[in-house]
């Protein structure tokens, strides 16, 4: 966002287009054309407009207001990035905060026949039709989608990326374009479609088996797949398109045609029916098509969650180098980081030693989100990112809250690690002990295939909720292989999500507890679900027809979890025994890549409690 407007210039300008089009207000979303949970900046209006940076968050301005919607993870960013601004923060799922249908019924309920503005090509279909019911319950308000002011009013507007594509080899991605096709043209036929629109940058490139760098952290590339009966076309700026990729893209026979021309090829599309994810493509496409739309999800998700044995392969690898370099950085921050001549150690400096040792590593292509790295009380802010402006020293006392990860080409990555950096107060012992007790709870779970991630939060819960704490934000999230860091549909969450868990998925597990202004713990492994080790069938109860298939999470992530903080009279002896036996795993699989004095430091860190 490098326009030295200000928001308040930013504002007016666009009070002015409003005036001009008779708009009484205009909503910004955090999506892009694809429905993206992080976007190229071409699309961050909604940061541009606001200057509130977080992934997640609505912005609406009327000719005399503006607020912010986001979630529990951006309180205390967005506070102090509104700050100055005319924008009011809404905290979302906090009681007393309005929709934002609501608030805009109160805010132009003395004005005439009031129409509020939203560009349709960046609000997914599902949403958008949420809206408008919801707007004409307040007072008749009434919506329209065909205009993007951000054409007008922004001037040094990043353009489209045109980052050039690259090819994801067969021996890492462990399933060919065809064998997926084929599988997606099943499910099709299943729901009765003889084609899809697939607008999901990720599910795209896990289809072709296709990297880019347009979007940061995340390797896809800005593009649509159409695929009918026969034919499969890729829309896409064709700069991007390299010899390589254009030879591969023939061999496999998909066309391709200029990114712009989707709206048109939906015009053109022959067949009769045609899939559309009302949650994945935006309200502009949805309404472009001219056959009978199928509105139902996406098969792709379902499928690209499920990993095969080579990503599996990938992953384990992955997991290893980038534990190698959390090892490193560890002990480093332990025996020297702290006591670094002539400069004192930030927030910053954690970001750029950490990143600089994962780079050092086979495979790395890139960070797989932006590195969370909050000491003392900047840890309680569960996304916080340290700027120039916001950098603090490490003191050798307290809490670090370490959340980080990367890409590498055969395995995305996500770690938090709470690290003590001197002495701690009780509270700070106690709050990361219930922390790791609610993390190892989950870890241990032992339960029925289909069981959705929602029945299983509560594992992670229980033990803060005792004591009147919680977290607002979601316990795991499904990682991709070399793709986007947050998978779904699958999750750990209080609210319901329907998706059965399944052996093959990948989730995180990371419960946390966030005291603002004092710290915040939260204690991350990436997991693979697997069947059950004891047992690969349990029998149903009594009278019962067949039998039941026993799951259980496998740690992925190889690091060790400060013991320091721990206090040992909280803990079980199962999760005594727990904690032990994943130390006693992560030095067997670590210590072969670790020169001595690194072996002797993992021992020590992975000792028995």
């Amino acid at each position: 966002m490098t326009s030295t407007m200000t928001i308040e210039q930013r504002l007016e300008t666009l009070r002015e287009l409003m005036r001009r089009e008779h708009l009484s207000a205009f909503i910004f979303p955090s999506t892009d054309a694809h429905q993206s949970e992080y976007v190229a900046d071409h699309w961050k209006g909604r940061e541009w407009i606001s200057g509130f940076n977080g992934s997640a968050g609505t912005a609406v301005v009327t000719m005399a207001s503006a607020a912010l919607w986001t979630d529990s993870r951006y309180f205390l960013a967005a506070e102090e990035q509104l700050k100055g601004t005319e924008y009011q923060l809404m905290k979302l799922k906090i009681e007393g905060t309005p929709t934002i249908s609501e608030w805009l019924g109160k805010e132009l309920k003395d004005v005439r026949s009031p129409e509020v503005g939203v560009d349709g090509m960046v609000y997914a279909t599902a949403d958008m039709e949420s809206l408008i019911d919801e707007l004409r319950h307040q007072g008749g308000i009434t919506l329209r989608t065909n205009l993007d002011p951000l054409r007008q009013i922004w001037a040094d507007r990043p353009p489209v990326p045109e980052n050039p594509v690259e090819i994801q080899p067969l021996e890492l991605a462990g399933e060919t374009t065809e064998s997926k096709l084929r599988r997606i043209r099943r499910a099709l036929r299943e729901q009765h479609a003889d084609g899809m629109l697939m607008s999901a940058l990720d599910d795209i490139a896990w289809t072709l088996n296709l990297r880019g760098t347009d979007v940061h952290c995340t390797p896809v590339f800005v593009a649509y797949l159409l695929i009918s009966t026969t034919d499969v076309t890729l829309y896409i700026n064709k700069v991007k398109l390299t010899p390589e990729v254009s030879v591969y893209l023939k061999a496999n026979g998909i066309k391709t045609d200029d990114y712009g021309n989707v709206k048109q090829g939906l015009k053109d599309y022959f067949e009769q029916t045609i899939l559309m994810d009302p949650n994945e493509t935006s309200y502009t496409l949805f309404k472009a098509a001219v056959c009978d739309v199928v509105r139902q999800p996406s098969p792709v998700p379902a499928m690209k969650i499920m990993k095969n044995e080579t990503e599996i392969s990938g992953y384990r690898k992955a997991m290893e180098r980038d534990g190698v370099a959390m090892v490193r950085f560890l002990m480093w921050l332990e025996n020297e980081g702290l006591g670094m001549k002539n400069e004192e150690l930030t927030e910053i400096g954690v970001d750029r030693k950490l990143t600089a040792l994962r780079a050092e590593q086979a495979r790395f292509r890139d960070l797989s989100f932006d590195t969370i790295a909050g000491y003392a009380e900047h840890g309680a802010i569960v996304h916080y990112e340290a700027t120039p402006e916001t950098d603090v020293a490490l003191q050798p006392k307290g809490l670090l809250l370490l959340d980080s990860g990367a890409q590498y080409q055969d395995g995305t990555t996500d770690i938090t690690r709470t690290i003590a950096l001197g002495p701690l107060t009780e509270d700070e012992r106690h709050v990361y002990t219930l922390v790791l007790k609610g993390h190892i709870a989950l870890a241990r779970a032992v339960f029925p295939e289909r069981t959705t991630g929602t029945q299983l939060d509560v594992l992670a819960r229980q033990f803060m909720w005792r004591e009147g704490l919680n977290y607002l934000h979601g316990t795991g999230h499904g990682v991709g292989s070399y793709l986007s860091v947050h998978e779904g549909p699958h999750q750990f969450r209080m609210e319901w999500k329907p998706q059965p868990l399944q052996a093959g998925m990948t989730i995180t597990c990371e419960p946390g507890i966030y005291l603002a202004g004092h710290f915040g713990v939260r204690i991350e492994n990436t997991m693979l679900i697997v069947p059950a080790a004891n047992e690969a069938f349990f029998p149903l109860s009594e009278g019962a027809a067949g039998s039941v298939k026993y799951l259980q999470l496998e740690p992925l992530t190889l690091c060790p979890i400060d013991k320091r903080p721990i206090n040992l009279e909280m803990l079980t002896p199962d999760e005594r025994q727990y904690l032990d036996d994943y130390h006693r795993m992560v030095y067997d699989r670590l210590s072969p890549f670790l020169m001595p004095d690194e072996q002797l430091w993992l021992r020590n860190a992975c000792s028995p409690i």
